[in-house]
């Protein structure tokens, strides 16, 4: 895209041409007249180019001096101990839970020691309550399966739901067999390929069965990796389908179960759910903010989210990522930094019932949409960092390029195409330029949404990593001339 500046330039060139073709006999070429303008385009656009390769080349030493604060400095491990205190004093915050409301007060609090300008969001988020849960097997011999009730499940009976079990590995399996789901129980032994596709037998997997006359499901674990570990998740009901009970088993057991199955042995399980959903409960955004000193009203958003599930401690999914976007807050502040813009860090609320918080934030702050500079999200851990992945324009691309040319000291300078994240998708679905963390993840799902996921799991390090990147691309994103063009 030609630079600001390369429109007039061509306007005036063009009344050149004319001028020139009136008081002389000849006319140009019109292959040379082209060449020109094409060559004048060129050039102002590398000249655009330049000059923000330029600007931001300036922001070397203060990137260095972010960099050498998060990494050696005073604030080495900062994160790292704050999310340890954080997660061992409040433990996992499942959405609705009188622990995601200690969770909001206790980061108020922080926020509010920290010197951060600190303010609450109100906004209205679901509450499923898991109860007692339990499954056996009976038949062809006695096993104890451990299950987690997926989120918004029905419950079962108090007596329980005993039924002859149907192991299919597929939807498409399912279908053709659909006359022997009958009054059973479906097991889903899926094989994992990668989360984004097989997740779809954690979301749709109880309302498919039930289409097909199943009683409820057990669906293997949405994970490559197991030590006989359950893992939860949201799972969603169609409307118009009758709701089963949906939990998660092992891997283990999915395969023991299908194993059995190949053999023609007949397989009877119990199970016991308690799970049930309450009205909607009041909660929170957290915001904090470091305000701009010469265009407040723009903002540069980082973002975690603050809830978890109810198992674990919450310390990967989403601890690390809200508390890098506390640090990147607090390392420009402890450097006496004040970018343009404002620099806003929320932590959202109900991100794994469905980005409920951020969806709530969003439709309360989309007419200022043109404000909104750049919305930056990490949620897929804290492990050490790869890249940053950016959705935006050529243009902004552009100049993303050169800002993660700053990450040198840390070896982090790729940018890859496509920002992700639940909570800023729809910000970046209504053009706004989006960024996430891309992080050495290969073990993250081994982790995710299990009792797993513990600060066992979190690197001190690594964190310093993270934060630096974060507090480096946020505030030069913030501090330059003009926003990221759209």
């Amino acid at each position: 895209m030609a630079g600001k500046g390369a429109l007039p330039f061509l306007c005036s060139l063009f009344m050149f041409l004319s001028m020139l073709s009136s008081v002389c006999d000849c006319h140009p070429h019109p292959a040379l007249s082209m060449r020109s303008v094409a060559a004048a385009g060129i050039a102002s656009s590398q000249t655009a180019r330049k000059d923000i390769a330029a600007e931001v080349a300036g922001y070397v030493d203060v990137a260095k001096r972010i960099i050498d604060l998060a990494v050696f400095g005073a604030a080495q491990n900062r994160s790292y101990r704050r999310l340890a205190d954080f997660t061992d004093t409040i433990g996992n915050r499942v959405s609705g839970s009188h622990n995601l409301e200690m969770a909001i007060k206790y980061m108020y609090d922080a926020l509010t020691q920290d010197g951060l300008a600190v303010h609450l969001e109100p906004v209205k988020i679901p509450h499923w309550v898991r109860g007692s849960e339990s499954a056996e097997m009976i038949v062809p011999r006695a096993k104890n399966l451990a299950i987690l009730g997926l989120g918004s499940s029905v419950g079962t009976p108090p007596e329980g739901i005993k039924a002859e079990v149907l192991v299919v590995e597929s939807f498409e399996e399912l279908k053709r067999r659909a006359s022997e789901a009958v009054g059973r129980i479906v097991v889903f032994n899926q094989p994992f390929v990668s989360y984004g596709e097989t997740v779809a037998y954690r979301a749709y997997g109880a309302s498919e069965a039930a289409k097909v006359g199943a009683v409820a499901t057990l669906i293997r674990s949405v994970t490559p990796f197991s030590i006989n570990s359950p893992h939860t998740g949201w799972q969603d009901y169609q409307d118009g389908v009758k709701r089963i009970p949906t939990a998660c088993i092992t891997v283990e057991d999915a395969e023991l179960m299908w194993r059995m199955a190949r053999r023609g042995q007949r397989i009877v399980v119990r199970l016991t759910m308690g799970a049930k959903t309450l009205p909607d409960a009041d909660s929170f955004n957290t915001v904090a903010e470091i305000t701009g000193w010469q265009h407040p009203e723009q903002v540069v958003l980082l973002s975690g989210h603050l809830d978890s599930w109810d198992v674990g401690q919450g310390a990967m999914d989403d601890g690390g990522g809200a508390m890098i976007s506390w640090e990147a807050l607090s390392l420009i502040k402890d450097l006496g930094l004040r970018p343009r813009r404002t620099l806003r860090t929320v932590l959202w609320t109900a991100e794994e019932q469905g980005g409920v918080g951020a969806q709530q934030y969003y439709n309360l702050h989309k007419v200022n949409m043109s404000n909104f500079d750049l919305v930056m999200e990490s949620d897929l851990g804290t492990f050490t960092p790869v890249a940053l992945q950016f959705t935006g324009s050529d243009a902004a691309q552009k100049v993303m390029e050169e800002v993660v040319k700053l990450l040198a000291p840390i070896n982090t300078t790729k940018l890859e195409r496509h920002g992700e994240g639940t909570d800023i998708s729809p910000w970046m679905q209504a053009g706004v330029p989006g960024a996430s963390l891309h992080v050495a993840d290969s073990r993250y799902f081994w982790f995710h949404h299990s009792e797993g996921d513990t600060m066992t799991v979190q690197d001190p390090q690594d964190m310093n990593l993270c934060s630096a990147l974060w507090a480096v691309v946020a505030y030069v994103v913030a501090d330059l001339e003009d926003m990221l063009p759209r």
